[in-house]
């Protein structure tokens, strides 16, 4: 009996021990977890590189495929980049339901600190996909009114402006509610709640304004076949850059870019190297 006990002692300090997690960057919802892609053969203590914080979308995480392409096709040309999982995403702290822009611009910075931080860091760019896009336009924007260099280059990737439009309009993916008094939270596909915070405060976002803010080379990407983020969220991105941006549509690609990675890689990688080596 004894025996039993301690083996069941044993197994239920193996558990806390396996879920006991350590965060060393924290926002508005508690701790974000990060990785870290560094180029093979760097050395961290001797050697000094770029890197690129990239960003995912919506009820996405950091090891989603597109990021996780990008992040080895940036190492392979002596790249670095963080990833992170947004508050209430992946394996940090927080609820999808308790989500909103400003928590995960909120994200974004304090992800940025972390990386200034880092001692073999040359050079810093953002990278978002889809809802990260807007993260990543509205950090930069509000970076560069503060007077701040960083980031050097932006990259948007089927930039997710329309979610401002869709709490507008009381249409979020499958959910339908009352824009002028949204419920505490509406559910999206299946488990996954959008909360009233989430709603009004998209309705006030100034996407674009805050955007237009930031001066640095802009490269933005969109799928010709994407569903979820029509093409004029990118051609308006490209309008307000005025010239400082590039679209490039990728023929047959949809929202993720599913079958079209390596495409997007291909467009990603020699941006960022132009800019940084």
């Amino acid at each position: 009996m004894k025996r039993i006990l301690i083996s069941a002692l044993l197994l239920l300090a193996g558990l806390f021990t396996a879920s006991a997690h350590s965060y060393q960057v924290y926002g508005p919802q508690g701790g974000l977890d990060i990785r870290v892609t560094l180029p093979e053969g760097f050395n961290p203590e001797t050697d000094r590189c770029p890197m690129v914080i990239l960003m995912h979308g919506i009820f996405s995480k950091k090891e989603s495929k597109l990021i996780t392409a990008i992040g080895k096709g940036l190492a392979k040309e002596g790249i670095g980049t963080i990833s992170f999982d947004f508050d209430g995403h992946g394996k940090s702290e927080g609820r999808i339901v308790d989500m909103t822009v400003e928590k995960e611009i909120a994200d974004a910075m304090a992800i940025l600190e972390y990386t200034r931080s880092l001692p073999y860091v040359s050079q810093i760019g953002f990278l978002g996909h889809s809802q990260g896009g807007v993260i990543a336009s509205m950090a930069a924007g509000r970076l560069a009114d503060a007077g701040d260099s960083v980031p050097v280059a932006l990259a948007l990737l089927a930039p997710g402006s329309i979610i401002r439009e869709a709490c507008l309009a009381g249409i979020f993916f499958n959910a339908r509610f009352n824009p002028a008094d949204p419920p505490e939270s509406v559910s999206i596909f299946g488990p996954r709640k959008l909360g009233r915070e989430y709603i009004l405060g998209a309705q006030k976002l100034d996407i674009f304004g805050t955007a237009a803010m930031y001066k640095g080379p802009v490269l933005i990407l969109h799928g010709s076949k994407d569903s979820i983020v029509p093409l004029w969220c990118s051609k308006r991105f490209i309008k307000e850059y005025d010239g400082r941006a590039s679209l490039t549509v990728i023929d047959g690609a949809k929202h993720t870019f599913a079958g079209k990675r390596k495409e997007a890689v291909a467009e990603v990688v020699p941006f960022f190297k132009e800019v940084f080596l």
